[in-house]
């Protein structure tokens, strides 16, 4: 015997959570499938650095995600870009914008806590947790069939639309039979909180090498957020490194404009690898965030577009009889197109151009910094996607919340 819901969504991380608490509010019955126990985070919350453009910063507010923070939120008010060993950088001030900021930083357990305070307040929202999807079974014409595993045993959930938000190593994906097209840049990115001599002002950097970026991004407790990409080859010795060569490190590959790199806190690693689903849906079944595309971390775009997925399909749901209708997924697919493939080119295309080290492309990335610089056209073009508008944006992310 099947247990019945209106929409199933595998994977209880940033995309899939946030997808519960907005299809919640249109009243949806929802099944989310989580594999973490309950009391604790998923893997995924960790001590990372989220930036959040400005169109998640609205949805993220209409759904009542952001008042859960316990920590305040530090604004991106300046972005600044530069490549070490070429001229020109790119400088972006939100004031010029009529803004206040281009967005938010959030570390991700922080916000893990706010989206598990969030949806335990959801009516409509039935967790299983911790479950392990197995597979699908035998399925109809009105909905999915998804085999599970918890501790109560294997069981079967029936929904008319299933949801992967399992990641980039989907599961249910593979079990779909959705082929992905995948890219290895062969860089490792480290991950930590630091300190420098100057405090964080509201600023952003991005600064590119042949190995890879460094980024900071402001946090609120007077620290940064760094990442800094290495090449494979390099990632096992520089892992090894005490707090001090690792801070040289940085300090080489960053320069001073922030001043000494003083402290450096527990370091994460991940692999950089981008991801691109053939398909974003089939018969009563979609692939929303991480699961439909994986991008690389360079502009830190990645959970952005996963959320504009997820707004997506919560809006087109809402009020409808079939979650799963054939016309609506197609409707999906149409208008997530346009911002996912203007996404993922800007990424793959940045992540690639910066750490190309032939010196013919020396000039012209010097020239096309020098442009976006001093042209508002393509500062314009850089600051709208920054902010999380391309493509057909969802109402929760066009309303700018007070």
């Amino acid at each position: 015997m099947s247990t019945r819901h209106d929409v199933a969504i595998v994977g209880g991380g940033l995309v899939g959570t946030s997808l519960a608490i907005a299809l919640d509010l249109g009243g949806i019955d929802v099944a989310l499938i989580e594999a973490s126990p309950a009391g604790a985070l998923p893997a995924v919350f960790d001590q990372r650095n989220l930036s959040f453009a400005e169109a998640t910063v609205n949805a993220l507010s209409a759904l009542g995600v952001l008042q859960k923070l316990r920590t305040p939120t530090a604004p991106i008010r300046r972005i600044h870009v530069s490549r070490s060993g070429d001229f020109g950088r790119v400088r972006l001030d939100a004031t010029t914008y009529g803004r206040d900021a281009f967005g938010q930083v959030v570390v991700a357990r922080d916000f893990g806590q706010a989206l598990e305070a969030r949806l335990a307040e959801t009516t409509h929202v039935t967790r299983y947790r911790p479950a392990r999807f197995l597979g699908l079974g035998e399925g109809d014409d009105d909905a999915r069939h998804v085999r599970i595993v918890d501790d109560t045993g294997e069981r079967t959930i029936a929904a008319r639309l299933l949801v992967a938000a399992d990641g980039t190593r989907s599961a249910v994906r593979g079990a779909l039979g959705i082929h992905a097209e995948e890219h290895d840049y062969g860089q490792t990115l480290f991950v930590a909180r630091v300190r420098t001599e100057r405090a964080p002002d509201g600023t952003a950097y991005e600064r590119f090498g042949e190995s890879g970026p460094t980024a900071l991004l402001p946090r609120a407790d007077r620290h940064f957020g760094v990442v800094h990409g290495v090449s494979d080859a390099d990632a096992d010795r520089v892992q090894a490194l005490d707090d001090t060569a690792f801070l040289d490190r940085l300090q080489r590959a960053f320069g001073w404009r922030v001043g000494r790199f003083l402290t450096v806190g527990d370091r994460s690693r991940y692999a950089a690898t981008s991801l691109w689903a053939r398909e974003l849906v089939l018969r009563r079944a979609v692939l929303v965030g991480n699961a439909a595309q994986t991008l690389h971390p360079i502009g830190a775009q990645g959970f952005n577009l996963g959320l504009r997925d997820a707004l997506t399909l919560a809006e087109l749901v809402a009020g409808q009889q079939d979650p799963g209708a054939d016309a609506l997924l197609s409707d999906h697919a149409d208008r997530r197109r346009e911002d996912r493939e203007r996404t993922l080119a800007f990424s793959d295309g940045l992540a690639r151009l910066t750490t190309n080290p032939g010196t013919l492309l020396r000039p012209l990335r010097s020239l096309g910094m020098l442009a976006a610089d001093r042209l508002p056209i393509l500062q314009g073009w850089l600051v709208g996607g920054a902010m999380g508008y391309r493509g057909s944006v969802p109402l929760l992310c066009r309303s700018v919340q007070q």
